[in-house]
C-alpha cells in the first residue's frame, strides 16, 4: 500500500537541511530504484521553484510500504528528522486514484 508522509519544517530550516540533503535524497533514490516510490519533493517557502535561502516549509514522500508501521519507521529514520529539520511528521495511508 501507499503511504503519504508529510512533514512540516521547523522555522529556518535550511542550515539544519543542507548538511542531511545528500543522505536525505539517497535514501529517496533507493525507494525509487524498488519502484516503491510514487513522488516526493518539498515545500517551497515562497512561489518560487527555487526558493534560495527563504527556503522549505515541509516535505512530501509518496511511497510504498509493507505496513503503516514500516512507514512510520522509515520517515523516522529520515536524516532531516535527525537534523533536527522537521518540527512534525504525519504518516498516513495513501490511495493512488488518478492519473
Amino acid at each position: 500500500m501507499f503511504y503519504a508522509i508529510i512533514s512540516q519544517d521547523v522555522d529556518d530550516s535550511l542550515p539544519l537541511r543542507k548538511p542531511a540533503r545528500a543522505a536525505h535524497i539517497a535514501r529517496l533514490e533507493a525507494l525509487k530504484q524498488e519502484g516503491r516510490l510514487l513522488v516526493a519533493g518539498p515545500h517551497p517557502a515562497i512561489d518560487s521553484e527555487d526558493p534560495g535561502e527563504a527556503g522549505f516549509t515541509g516535505s512530501l514522500v509518496v511511497a510504498e510500504f509493507d505496513s503503516l508501521q514500516a512507514a512510520r519507521q522509515w520517515a523516522d529514520e529520515d536524516p532531516y528528522v535527525a537534523a533536527g529539520a522537521y518540527a512534525q511528521v504525519t504518516v498516513k495511508p495513501y490511495k493512488v486514484v488518478l492519473p
